[in-house]
């Protein structure tokens, strides 16, 4: 009888030559190419091996980082706090007026203006951009309420200047969004023009004739005016939006990340539009605020007041670049303002020093912060 040959298997077992275990099969083509394999599958584990290690020292060394601009940002805020207990400890301890009510209810009324610019501001600061027509767009909206009061319901003239105020925005974040001009450029030219518009309407001071346009601005509840109680709203309204809702992280992640935003499905030109509109609206009520409570609806008001709004924010923790910011940080940053200004005119200190010491703390509290950002 006739033996058949022996059939070659198809394929050859192999195993780990460490625990015996079966780590696969390979086409049965000898050992030579057996022992190649096992080598391969040996230096592809060491290749995993090194690339696993180097990802974790990677980010090990992010977290790192990440934790040390954490304690930076945690050590300037702490400053900050200080710095306030100190100004607060020696206002207390210099002047007497300090402690009373009317002063408080005073500096409430005073800030309120700053803190409602310095919202607006911070949501467009927030996606990299800057606002710096708010001033002109305080002095338009207030001359245009104080203009309608007139001939409207008070109520209804109040509206429609923060509509135009709402409309000066959607100009500035059209042509910032979605024609792509830099918003340096647009605001600057928004300042100039709005201011003009302002003189246009009125180049003398307007005074309400109805005597209800100034319950906004001037009536309060104890020590506590209504205008605070607004702003202390709008701001806890911020908060949630900036924290709770999808546009809120919206804007935060396209001032972090333009590119990437865009990457994840994030509409860049609706939600920077809607930045510019939020400022608008801040500023058009900040202009209503001002004219109720001095009284008086003027064209020049509001110079410079784009750089109260800005300190506020950058003390509170902004970043300019965008991405970086806080509402709470920047209320912090309105309160040491308003209390910095309150302490030069308790002591008579004239006006001019108090622009120059705001400049000061701009540029100390940039250089605090420049390592903040990754």
């Amino acid at each position: 009888m006739t033996r058949l040959p022996r059939s070659t298997p198809a394929t050859t077992e192999i195993r780990n030559p460490a625990t015996g275990k079966p780590i696969g099969e390979m086409p049965a083509t000898g050992p030579a190419r057996t022992a190649e394999v096992i080598a391969a599958a040996r230096q592809g584990r060491r290749d995993m091996a090194a690339s696993l290690r180097e990802r974790l020292m990677l980010r090990t060394g992010d977290d790192a980082s990440a934790r040390r601009r954490f304690d930076r940002s945690q050590l300037i805020n702490g400053g900050f706090a200080v710095v306030f207990l100190v100004l607060l400890v020696f206002a207390v301890t210099t002047s007497d007026s300090f402690r009373t009510d009317d002063n408080v209810t005073n500096l409430l009324r005073q800030s309120v203006p700053t803190a409602l610019l310095a919202l607006g501001m911070l949501m467009v600061i927030l996606t990299g951009g800057i606002d710096l027509s708010v001033g002109s767009i305080v002095a338009l909206t207030g001359l245009i309420a104080a203009g309608l009061a007139a001939e409207l319901p008070v109520s209804v003239a109040m509206a429609l200047a923060v509509t135009v105020g709402i409309a000066c925005g959607a100009v500035n974040g059209v042509l910032v969004a979605w024609f792509r001009l830099a918003p340096f450029v647009v605001t600057l030219a928004a300042l100039t023009t709005i201011r003009g518009l302002a003189y246009v309407y009125s180049e003398t001071p307007i005074t309400p004739a109805d005597i209800g346009f100034l319950t906004l601005g001037t009536a309060s509840i104890g020590p506590i005016p209504y205008a605070t109680l607004v702003v202390v709203a709008l701001f806890g309204a911020a908060w949630v939006f900036l924290t709770r809702t999808t546009p809120g992280r919206a804007i935060v992640a396209i001032g972090g990340n333009r590119q990437a935003a865009r990457l994840a499905g994030i509409h860049v030109p609706r939600h920077v539009l809607l930045t510019y509109l939020i400022s608008g609206f801040c500023s058009g009520l900040a202009g209503v605020i001002l004219a109720s409570r001095v009284g008086i609806a003027q064209p020049s008001v509001g110079v410079a007041f784009e750089l109260n709004a800005i300190a506020a924010c950058v003390i509170g923790g902004a970043s300019l670049a965008g991405g970086r910011g806080s509402v709470v940080g920047t209320l912090g940053g309105v309160v040491l303002l308003a209390l910095i200004d309150n302490l030069l005119t308790l002591h008579d200190v004239q006006s001019y020093w108090q622009q120059v010491l705001k400049g000061l703390i701009i540029a100390a509290v940039v250089l605090a912060r420049r390592r903040e950002t990754p």
